[in-house]
């Protein structure tokens, strides 16, 4: 229950944060990751407040086995950049400069998203449900 309570208080924080910070703005998304037009660097401060929390955590979790909740930690993956993850980091990046949204922010639209938001989060969602179908296909042996 404590588990379900501060799962709810951090996802409420989180969503606070990318409406505040504008996250949510996809135009304002969408500047930040034209590099080579008009460039907006307004989100560097977004970046940059979200991993100044996160590198203190990783050094005060460092130091424990358990989480503060009494949940073990899970093992470290290994530093190596497999195939799938430099692809699939390639189809959520097109994902994000098409839409300007990511998966964080397009929950906190569908409040004030109209449509698009739905559609975008529907989309989404068909995707996740889709990809351990795909993965299989991709993965089976082919006869030589």
């Amino acid at each position: 229950m404590l588990r379900n309570v501060f799962a709810a208080l951090s996802g409420g924080l989180f969503g606070l944060g990318l409406v505040v910070s504008d996250m949510t703005n996809t135009l304002k998304v969408q500047g930040w990751l034209d590099v080579f037009g008009a460039w907006d660097p307004t989100l560097a401060f977004v970046l940059g407040g979200a991993v100044m929390p996160m590198a203190v955590a990783w050094v005060f979790a460092a130091r424990r086995d358990r989480s503060v909740l009494g949940t073990p930690f899970p093992a470290l993956p290994k530093p190596v950049a497999e195939p799938d993850i430099v692809i699939g980091s390639l189809l959520f990046g097109m994902g994000w400069g098409l839409s300007g949204l990511c998966p964080g922010p397009s929950m906190a639209v569908l409040g004030f998203g109209g449509w698009q938001g739905v559609v975008f989060l529907l989309s989404m969602i068909a995707g996740m449900v889709a990809t351990p179908a795909i993965r299989g296909w991709m993965s089976r042996p082919v006869a030589a």
